[in-house]
């Protein structure tokens, strides 16, 4: 497992290279270079807002509640074990009132987390399933995926704020100059915002399988993960979330994705196929042998 978090590492610092080198790229089109730093100022100001209240906008775009030990005794009893185990303070816990099975974890770090299902989740899953998810959005906190996400949009953002400004204004006259000529810099304009949202959903499906692989560790029970996603899988087919620009915005923090994606729409998808994630699961439960 070693190998896998390696690798899980190396290849998410490899995404974001490449969208440096994406931005820096669009970026040399304006008046040679000049304003980049200008778009990226911008950019980082509006994420590191953005960061310090992840927490605050996610709860917000779902309409949850806090929720006290006595109204919520599984998730309270689960987070707190578990919190205790990775001797991590214990986050804030939420539920939000939608029938739609998913769960999220935000928050800036350990000590500013929150942890929210909604009542979908909590009807459909069982306690040992419950577990494996809760183990799973704790992972997140811990491995400050948070932080990873804001910056992996920050950088897609200005990319396509750069974009947009050559279709507006053009490159200017060191642009004009270029011997990429007029068809280069459209097919930049177009291509640029592109190229940086997948590498953004790459690194958010990477940063998934490491959640996943982690926080089976955390619980020692990949199967009641595994149980789970397949839950998951059949429920938010079944019971979508409406697709707002709030919950557009976070829907990359949840355990499974909440819209319906199928055929080309999976290639822009923040998640993995649940059926590798699961695949990946039974493979760590049957090599480290974890309870079945």
């Amino acid at each position: 497992m070693e190998t896998r978090r390696f690798y899980n590492g190396v290849k998410t610092l490899g995404l974001f290279t490449a969208m440096w080198v994406v931005l820096l790229g669009v970026g040399s089109l304006v008046e040679g270079g000049r304003f980049i730093w200008a778009f990226a100022a911008f950019g980082l100001i509006g994420t590191a807002v953005g960061y310090w209240n992840s927490a605050t906008l996610a709860i917000r775009a779902m309409h949850a509640r806090p929720v006290t030990e006595v109204e919520q005794p599984a998730m309270y009893r689960i987070v707190r074990d578990l919190s205790r185990e990775a001797n991590q303070p214990m986050p804030a816990l939420y539920v939000s009132p939608t029938m739609a099975p998913n769960a999220f974890a935000t928050g800036r770090n350990p000590s500013n987390a929150a942890v929210c299902c909604t009542e979908g989740i909590l009807q459909i899953l069982d306690e040992r399933e419950l577990r494996g998810v809760l183990g799973h959005e704790l992972m997140h906190v811990y491995n400050r995926d948070i932080l990873i996400g804001s910056v992996a949009a920050a950088i897609a953002g200005i990319v396509t704020s750069v974009a947009q400004f050559l279709m507006f204004f053009g490159g200017g006259r060191d642009s004009r100059d270029n011997p990429l000529g007029a068809i280069g810099l459209l097919a930049t304009m177009l291509l640029a915002p592109l190229a940086a949202t997948l590498i953004r959903m790459s690194i958010s499906r990477t940063r998934e399988y490491e959640a996943d692989r982690s926080g089976a560790e955390l619980t020692g029970d990949p199967m009641a993960l595994a149980s789970a996603l397949r839950k998951l899988e059949a429920g938010t087919a079944a019971r979508p979330l409406q697709q707002t620009p709030q919950v557009e915005t976070v829907s990359h923090l949840f355990i499974a994705n909440p819209f319906r994606g199928v055929g080309f729409a999976r290639l822009f998808a923040s998640h993995p196929p649940m059926e590798e994630r699961i695949a990946r699961l039974e493979s760590m439960s049957a090599n480290r042998g974890f309870l079945q």
